[in-house]
């Protein structure tokens, strides 16, 4: 369990604990920012013109200037419905869900201390899965389109919460606790869904599994309105934190002693993290990895400060999401891969870097 109780150390430090920055070092998050962002714009326009009708890129300047009143020209009728029907809510629902795992991501290292922590650690995206499933699979419609987004939310939020009591001991909650209740609620979860696979019909089973492997083929303005008010939330309370989880790397002892109230930081924090990936799961279906990649890569990159790390593994987030739905759009036209597949395939060999990268720093793991 060392892997899951032991921070791993980045350049200059122990992960999370702060670092006196240098010349450099104080530079590189204004700089990282400031690239992303540009690359974030650059890239959210370009996916709203590449496709299997190609909008050159001026013309989607044109007709975004257009509708907001600042000039530009509006498209021809096919090009117009394409742009704001097709591809405009797909590109702000990738931001919104890219953005909102990012967050959460390092949310949970940060709370957890461990730089392999994620979303699904605590089982938010397993209990998000099981709403969705369960409501497919009962045939559930009592609120139209938005039945499933509702049944995931409320299944990701309903089970951090089961998770979090379980774990919960003495008025405390232990971080191992917490992990190991999460992953026998994951088993639990797994289970449940495999139970509603097995009386699913044939038509069931398809959009079951459509939904388990993520895409954002089916993304709408009303599912982009279903997901915002909680990513916006979300994301705006997450920053709020980030000095007091700066004192939580110090170790727990410390930062009660600096004035934090760990338990109380420690519950706002995972509720903040299911808001944030049981609204992006409930729309999105399961994407993973970009938790767990964007803010370890923005931590090597810039230091653990989560002044910076919090906000700046939002904007990362959105800018891997949209440069994989992208590349799902256009790799294997004119079918479409997977979102959850690519993530995943991406994901899934820098994660076994990054463990045998920590325990090389750590001399092994006894």
């Amino acid at each position: 369990m060392a892997v899951l109780t032991e921070a791993a150390t980045t350049e200059g430090g122990p992960a999370g604990e702060p670092v006196p920055p240098g010349p450099r070092r104080a530079r590189t998050p204004a700089l990282l920012t400031a690239g992303m962002a540009a690359a974030l714009v650059l890239l959210a326009l370009l996916s709203a013109g590449v496709g299997a009708y190609d909008i050159p890129l001026g013309d989607v300047l044109g007709s975004l200037l257009h509708r907001t009143g600042l000039g530009g020209a509006e498209l021809d009728r096919v090009g117009e419905s394409v742009l704001w029907n097709v591809r405009l809510p797909r590109v702000v629902l990738a931001l919104l869900v890219g953005s909102s795992l990012g967050c959460a991501g390092a949310l949970m290292q940060g709370v957890f201390g461990n730089p392999l922590a994620e979303p699904g650690v605590i089982g938010i995206s397993a209990g998000a899965a099981v709403g969705a499933v369960a409501s497919i699979a009962l045939g559930l419609t009592f609120l139209g389109n938005w039945t499933i987004t509702l049944c995931a939310f409320a299944g990701g939020l309903g089970t951090v919460l089961l998770v979090y009591a379980l774990s919960r001991s003495g008025g405390r909650t232990e971080v191992v606790t917490l992990i190991l209740t999460g992953i026998a609620v994951n088993a639990f979860a797994g289970a449940l869904i495999g139970l509603c696979v097995f009386f699913a019909d044939s038509a069931q089973i398809t959009q079951i599994t459509f939904w388990q492997l993520g895409s954002l083929a089916q993304a709408t303005w009303p599912k982009v309105l279903a997901v915002l008010p909680c990513a916006l939330a979300g994301l705006a309370l997450a920053p709020l934190y980030s000095r007091k989880l700066d004192l939580l790397a110090l170790g727990e002892r410390p930062a009660r002693h600096l004035g934090v109230d760990v338990e109380r930081l420690r519950l706002v924090l995972v509720l903040v993290v299911a808001l944030l990936t049981a609204a992006a799961v409930a729309v999105a279906g399961i994407v993973t990895f970009v938790g767990l990649l964007v803010p370890h890569l923005l931590r090597m990159a810039a230091g653990p400060g989560h002044r910076f790390l919090v906000p700046g593994s939002a904007l990362g987030g959105a800018l891997v999401l949209v440069a994989a739905d992208l590349t799902a759009r256009t790799a294997a036209q004119p079918a479409e891969l997977p979102l959850g597949v690519l993530t995943a395939l991406f994901g899934s060999p820098f994660f076994f870097w990054l463990l045998r990268r920590t325990r090389r720093r750590q001399g092994g793991w006894a």
